[in-house]
């Protein structure tokens, strides 16, 4: 293998992450306050503490062991062929010179594997796998399986499950291509499974809970990078297909748009085109509703000067008619004038004053004064003609007065 081959930054980098993992999940040194380290499996003051938290009160013959609820416990004693306390959570009276017990933990245990296996090409590749199991019946696990390590009595069960779980993901990946074991591991966790069950549960007393893949990785770094070419170098034809779409799109959507754009101007330039023709043929009809307007108003102007001169004429008519009205009129009442005057004439006659004059005397006579004194007055002259009858008459006046 070379040197590039040796170097695999993510295998590193997986393998770092299930060690810090593994540190994680062991179990923690420090007991908890309200329980202490129980001693030797059996009855020596100087056995090694114990992985489970127990609490032990009393002195010499008269000590308790209590036993926390997620453990458990066979107690055995000198003389009993069965345990004579066995169970989870078990607490039960002690004497160090005759007793036994054993504390196992009844939590669930989880194993992390890093199988190195070959595949069918003959290449290496690491799988990352965890099982997890618990103790399912404890009167036939403590029999079969070896919890002596008080410090951690399931070290030995987890290292043997864990070489039956590593030789059966290696024998199913030496059946399996490069591909197949990176795309598919559904057949690695059914092969794992079904062994590990028919150990464990085939008379251990054990239960495994979940087996799961977590990662396959390829050992070298160039097979690796080869894997990955064709898929890349795919990704990378469907991205610049990608762009070379985008760009047609792009191109398209631009020439749709100018498209779009020049019908929108064609049709702008038409609808100008038309509002211009629209509003010449408005100014033609209006230029023609004017010229008719001109040619209307120079009729009535016509009409009009008609009209007038026919009402002149009418008028100067009248007026010579009504002046010719007027002067036979005025020729008809000098005619009447003279005739009055002649009539006038006529009745001022020298007869006709004396004889009105006769006929009104007695009225004169009654409204002249009472006469004082007696006088005559003598009328002589003319009395033929209406002047002397007149001088006649004032004659009388002066007389009377």
């Amino acid at each position: 293998m070379s040197p590039s081959d040796q170097s695999n930054a993510y295998l590193d980098r997986v393998v770092a992450q299930q060690a810090a993992l593994e540190e994680d999940l062991r179990p923690s040194k420090q007991a908890s306050p309200q329980f202490k380290r129980a001693r030797a499996v059996g009855p020596g003051p100087e056995s090694a503490p114990s992985a489970v938290d127990v609490r032990i009160t009393g002195f010499g013959r008269w000590k308790t062991v209590l036993v926390p609820p997620n453990a458990f416990v066979v107690h055995t004693r000198r003389g009993h062929a069965e345990p004579v306390h066995i169970g989870l959570g078990v607490s039960f009276r002690y004497n160090p010179l005759k007793d036994s017990y054993l504390v196992v933990p009844g939590t669930m245990q989880t194993i992390l594997l890093n199988a190195y296996c070959i595949c069918r090409e003959l290449q290496g590749v690491v799988v990352q796998a965890y099982v997890q199991w618990i103790v399912q019946d404890i009167a036939v696990a403590y029999q079969k399986l070896d919890f002596g390590d008080s410090s951690d009595p399931m070290k030995l069960v987890n290292l043997q499950l864990k070489e039956q779980a590593e030789a059966a993901i290696k024998d199913k990946v030496a059946t399996m291509s490069v591909h197949e074991v990176l795309s598919d591991k559904q057949p690695i966790i059914e092969e794992l499974t079904t062994r590990l069950r028919d150990v464990a549960e085939g008379g251990l007393g054990l239960r495994i809970v979940t087996v799961q893949i977590k990662e396959a990785i390829v050992s070298s770094t160039r097979l690796w990078e080869n894997l990955q070419k064709p898929y890349r170098a795919e990704q990378n034809q469907i991205a610049q297909l990608a762009e070379l779409n985008a760009a047609e799109i792009i191109a398209a959507r631009q020439a749709l748009n100018e498209l779009k754009r020049g019908e929108r101007e064609q049709e702008d330039a038409r609808k100008l085109a038309a509002q211009r023709d629209e509003t010449q043929r408005h100014a033609i009809g209006l230029e023609q509703e004017r010229h008719a307007q001109e040619v209307e108003i120079g009729r009535l102007r016509i009409e009009l000067d008609h009209m007038l001169q026919k009402l002149k004429l009418d008028y100067e008519l009248e007026t010579a008619t009504a002046r010719a009205q007027n002067g036979h009129e005025a020729h008809l009442l000098d005619i009447e004038r003279t005739k009055l005057r002649q009539e006038i004439s006529n009745d001022q006659s020298s007869a006709a004053i004396q004889a009105r004059l006769i006929s009104n005397l007695p009225d004169i006579v009654s409204k002249l004064p009472k006469p004082n004194e007696l006088k005559s007055v003598t009328v002589a002259g003319d009395t033929t003609s209406l002047a002397g009858v007149i001088a006649q008459l004032r004659a009388v006046v002066d007389a009377l007065r």
